[in-house]
């Protein structure tokens, strides 16, 4: 009875959060900061009706003084809510071309400046990268990608792919991980307290310098720091 009814009035607050979202957009079309803003309409609310208790230690996320490339462990749509508490002040993301299509939100997230691209149209991929290099270096704003492309259920990190850290490398700015321990699945919404999640930025890894010969090794440098990061708050949490 309790998931039934946190289910219902969880897809009333999407449908409110995308209109205030989409007049907001609306008000101050493509400022980069509406993500931020957006994020929390949908996360802050959110987290009080699914009684998710989250806990972050994103010092290092927050207290970065140029823009960077964020990259963040992806398990499941939730993920709006659990990362949406703590996107950083000019901040967009990638997202694909078919979120414009859903109603409220597609069109909030058009309108907050987000990169939206073509999946498997490679024409188009290469103008999103030529958009993000000139955001990173030239508006001061900040890019937030799922490197594993696709959701991981939580079931550890997916391999990742190479976009985001192209990005870092051809604007030279620093890539800052973000980890959330693993929830996905593990959500009790059928209980008051469905449970809690903890969230974790590591130092910035800087990329001046850096030629795409050294891909590889920053793709498995960052890899490793996640992993190894997630299972230290997934080892946190059952001592907890």
């Amino acid at each position: 009875m309790l998931f039934l009814a946190r289910m219902l009035l969880m897809g009333l607050h999407f449908l409110l959060a995308g209109v205030l979202g989409l007049v907001l957009g609306l008000c101050r079309p493509f400022n980069p900061d509406n993500s931020r803003l957006c994020a929390r309409l949908y996360s802050l609310p959110a987290l009080c009706l699914l009684r998710l208790k989250l806990k972050a230690e994103v010092k290092s996320l927050f207290g970065q003084e140029q823009a960077c490339v964020v990259i963040a462990n992806h398990q499941s749509n939730y993920d709006l809510y659990v990362l949406g508490r703590v996107v950083p002040p000019r901040t967009v993301s990638i997202g694909k071309k078919s979120l414009k299509w859903i109603p409220f939100f597609g069109q909030l997230y058009w309108l907050a400046g987000n990169v939206l691209i073509e999946r498997g149209n490679a024409r188009q991929a290469k103008q999103a990268m030529l958009q993000t290099t000139e955001t990173l270096q030239s508006r001061d704003t900040s890019i937030w990608v799922f490197p594993e492309g696709t959701r991981n259920l939580g079931k550890g990190l997916l391999p990742f792919k190479k976009g985001a850290f192209q990005m870092a490398i051809a604007a030279g700015v620093p890539i800052v991980p973000v980890c959330v321990s693993n929830y996905a699945g593990r959500l009790k919404l059928n209980r008051w307290n469905s449970g809690k999640v903890l969230i974790r930025s590591l130092p910035a890894i800087p990329t001046l310098g850096l030629t795409l010969d050294d891909l590889p090794q920053l793709m498995e440098r960052c890899q490793q720091v996640m992993r190894e990061c997630i299972e230290q708050l997934d080892q946190q949490l059952a001592k907890a």
